[in-house]
Formats: structure tokens, C-alpha cells, sequence
């Protein structure tokens, strides 16, 4: 446990202990490195509001020109047994999740199997009828008006399973939720929701007539080479990080939790290469066609016409400079991705502390690469 005084020395020995990983163990190629000083000026950043935030570990991914070009690992994974964060180090991607749901579902309207405006219970008829029409769109853009953890009255189905892990299938991990009810009638408003998403995994794994699991591997991991990219169960791995929270002013490791039963609302964790190939190929368009993008990245708005930020699985400021990003955050890790699909530039930020601003981190890498989030 670790305690504000010794806190800030323990820091700044981390900090100043993480030196640059070489661009040769990242396997980015020279030419699309960044240059030795604006490698050194974002280094400084990060490393600067990980001291004013008193965070453990990050790790940061740069894009520019549609190419990764910055991996690098600050403080420690692990600070028990001062494991140093590298670009290497596994960490929760939490609702970083929700955009791969988003991507497999919009993969299957191309292929004419999900309707983007059909109820829900075509689906899955095993979810609840709440007497009014849920879609597939209102899951996606946070308006079906399902609960988000605490913020409402949560019931759940209580009954005896078959197997030791029944919440590895997204139909039976309805359960956990399913006979709540809704908070607000559909597109009414936006309200982000964890279980939207549990929902939503479970129309993809119907609509594909294939586990959501292997669903991810074969259309996101396996295409995209993403070699660190698993779930997050219970069997704890050596490059996995270990998470830290703040409570009274002390931070110490939170307790460990297996999130694989949230499926496409936070199930996935991976290294900060992979989290930035990840970015990349949302930006250079490799997973979806252009007419699904442009879909992807509408801000949807709501039944009575108001706007809102959400495009499909996507916070979404469009504009002279289209801006995409999506934000994670649950025990353990703090989570951004940030992209600029327009000007080819996008930032990737991962912490194992739940209480980091990260929007403050993020803004930092972009500030000292010259440029800027808004």
C-alpha cells in the first residue's frame, strides 16, 4: 500500500526509471518513428501529469499519417514487485470494448444479416418484453433506456445453471440484469449503458449464428494481427498489469476481477500495440466499407430530433475536423482512444489506475506532438 509522502518519491523514481523503449524491440519501422525530440517531448508529458495524478503506469500508442509511429511504456505494471510498463504490458481495454461490438455488428448489416432497426427480440427472444420496441441502433447509441450498473433499479434472474461458467455465453449473461426496468422509453434520450452492450453482444452472436468469442477472433484479432488481444477472466498472466485505486488519499492494488462476462461492454484487454492497430485500422478503414463508416461516425440523434454526441459504438464531433473517440474506465484501468480519421492522426492512452483523468493524459501526448484534441 502506498501512502501520499512516500507516494511522490516512489513516482518520481518510476518515472524517471522507465526509459524509452527502442524502436527496434516495438518493431515500428525507422521511417515511421517519431523524431528523437518529439519523442522526448511527449515522454516529458506523460511522465509530467503522471506525476501531478500520482498514477502508477501508462502506456501510450501515437498514429500520424495513418501509421504507428510511437509505443511506449512509463512507471510500473506492477509496483509491489517494481515490474516496469512497457509496451509490452497487458491492460484492461474496459469500455474500449463497446467500439469492436459496434464494428462486428456493423460487419453484419453489410452482410444483410442485422438489422439495425429491428427489436431486439427478434434476436434474442429470451430477453424480456419491456412493452415497447428496442433496436439494435437505440443499443449501440446509449437511447434503449437499460440500465447502467447503479443507476437504477437492477433485478436480476435468479435460477441454477447447467456449467460453472454460464455468463461466458452473452444470452445467459443477461441474466444479471434482465428483468430490470428501463430507466426511459427508447431514443427518448441518451444514457450510457454497460448492459446495452451485453445485450447487443448477444443479438451479434444470434445474428451471426456464431459465438461472439470466436466472432471477435476471426474478424478483428486474427485479420489484424492483434497478438496480445484476449479476455479478461481469472487466470492471471505475468504481463498482465495490476490495477490501482485511490481510497482516503492512498493508493494501493485494486482487488482482482475477471470482466469476461461483459462480452462487447468490456470483456477485452490487450498491450498498447495492439490497442494502437486497433486505432489504425479504424482510421484507414480496414475492418468496414466507406458507406458503413460513414454510418458508424453519424451522430444519431433522438426521437424527437435533438442531436447527440453518439454515433454507432462511437463518441462522435463532426465538423471541419471529425473526431472520433471512446473512453474505458472500471476497476483496474483507465482507458482512451482518440482519432482523427480525416487528418490521419490519433493518440491511444492506457493506465492501471481507475482513478486517472485520462483525457488529461491524452491531451498532454497531443499538446507536446504540437498539435491538439479540439
Amino acid at each position: 500500500m502506498f501512502f501520499p509522502r512516500a507516494l511522490s518519491l516512489v513516482f518520481s523514481l518510476l518515472i524517471v526509471a522507465s526509459s524509452p523503449i527502442s524502436h527496434a524491440d516495438d518493431a515500428v519501422p525507422e521511417s515511421k518513428s517519431l523524431a528523437p525530440a518529439r519523442a522526448a517531448a511527449v515522454d516529458a508529458a506523460v511522465r509530467a501529469e503522471m506525476e501531478r495524478q500520482q498514477l502508477v503506469g501508462v502506456a501510450v500508442g501515437v498514429i500520424e499519417d495513418g501509421q504507428i509511429v510511437y509505443l511506449q511504456g512509463y512507471g510500473l505494471a506492477d509496483a509491489e514487485n517494481r515490474t516496469p510498463a512497457t509496451a509490452e504490458t497487458v491492460f484492461n481495454w474496459a469500455s474500449n470494448s463497446k467500439p469492436l461490438a459496434a464494428v462486428l455488428a456493423m460487419q453484419l448489416v453489410e452482410q444483410g444479416r442485422l438489422d439495425l432497426d429491428a427489436d431486439v427480440r427478434k434476436y434474442v427472444p429470451e430477453f424480456p418484453d419491456k412493452s415497447v420496441k428496442i433496436t439494435c441502433r437505440h443499443l449501440l447509441t446509449h437511447q434503449s433506456g437499460i440500465l447502467h450498473y447503479a443507476n437504477g433499479t437492477l433485478i436480476p434472474t435468479k435460477r441454477k445453471y447447467g456449467n460453472s461458467k454460464p455468463w461466458a455465453d452473452p444470452v445467459l449473461a443477461l441474466d444479471r440484469f434482465n428483468q430490470s426496468p428501463l430507466l426511459f422509453a427508447p431514443g427518448e434520450r441518451n444514457s450510457y449503458s454497460s448492459y446495452a452492450y451485453i445485450l447487443l453482444s448477444a443479438v451479434i452472436q444470434r445474428a451471426a449464428k456464431t459465438p461472439f468469442t470466436e466472432l471477435v477472433e476471426a474478424k478483428v484479432a486474427k485479420p489484424l494481427g492483434l497478438r496480445s488481444f484476449q479476455r479478461d477472466t481469472k487466470d492471471i498472466k505475468p504481463e498482465w498489469t495490476t490495477g490501482y485505486e485511490r481510497k482516503g488519499g492512498k493508493v494501493a492494488p485494486s482487488p482482482d476481477e475477471a470482466n469476461d462476462w461483459k462480452h462487447g461492454a468490456g470483456a477485452y484487454k490487450s498491450n498498447v500495440r495492439d490497442f494502437a492497430r486497433w486505432a489504425q485500422a479504424l482510421m484507414n478503414r480496414e475492418l468496414v466499407s466507406e458507406a458503413t463508416e460513414k454510418i458508424i461516425w453519424e451522430p444519431q440523434k433522438l426521437s424527437d430530433g435533438s442531436p447527440s454526441k453518439y454515433g454507432l459504438g462511437f463518441v462522435v464531433e463532426a465538423g471541419k475536423r471529425l473526431k472520433v473517440s471512446h473512453n474505458g474506465q472500471q476497476s483496474e484501468t483507465t482507458t482512451r482512444m482518440v482519432i482523427f480519421p480525416r487528418e490521419k492522426h490519433g493518440v491511444v492512452v492506457m493506465c492501471n489506475c481507475d482513478f486517472a483523468k485520462i483525457g488529461k493524459l491524452s491531451a498532454a501526448v497531443y499538446a507536446a506532438l504540437g498539435k491538439t484534441e479540439e
